[in-house]
């Protein structure tokens, strides 16, 4: 357990009554998480154990705690990790740490979707094999990655230490798609 004294209160999504309905409440989901503030948690009530959600969540910052409750209903706080920036990356990337430097970057934190998408997608096909873009969003890209993947590229991806820009870098293959 992590002591929760001193940081802020945990945002409440309650995603059972769109489960109960039928729905789907990822996306739900992810406008909550982007909507946390630095160093805030969330706190999700749902009908069932959401196991495959605490990878997703690790993989952008948040360790998780769950419990059942009554009726068989589901409390699970995700509380930020202190320590790193957690770095989400293709299926197929290698140590985007020692990349070169990119030779392309793009600031589109004031657009709105699918803008970022479309540009960075259109930039990246510029690209010379081994090169590499950079992009700061407003977001996190979560249609971009598979799509960057199909196409060849190799990416790496996280939020910055405010929680506020999403940064990415895009590598093109030796071979694109």
């Amino acid at each position: 357990m992590s002591d929760v004294s001193n940081q802020i209160a945990p945002r409440v999504l309650d995603v059972r009554p769109i489960l109960q309905s039928g729905g789907e409440p990822f996306q739900a989901i992810m406008e909550a998480v982007q909507g946390l503030g630095p160093g805030q948690g969330l706190r999700l009530l749902a009908t069932f154990r959401p196991q495959p959600l605490f990878q997703v969540m690790a993989n952008r910052g948040f360790d998780h705690e769950a419990r059942e409750i009554e009726g068989g209903d589901w409390d699970v706080l995700f509380t930020p990790r202190k320590e790193t920036i957690a770095v989400a990356t293709s299926p197929d990337t290698d140590r985007p740490e020692i990349w070169p430097d990119p030779s392309t970057y793009l600031d589109l934190s004031d657009l709105d979707p699918p803008e970022p998408m479309v540009r960075i997608l259109a930039a990246a096909d510029r690209l010379e094999p081994g090169e590499i873009l950079f992009a700061l969003l407003s977001r996190e890209p979560l249609f971009l990655f598979p799509e960057l993947t199909k196409r060849g590229y190799r990416w790496a991806g996280n939020f910055d230490a405010t929680g506020e820009a999403y940064r990415i870098l895009v590598r093109a293959g030796s071979t694109k798609v």
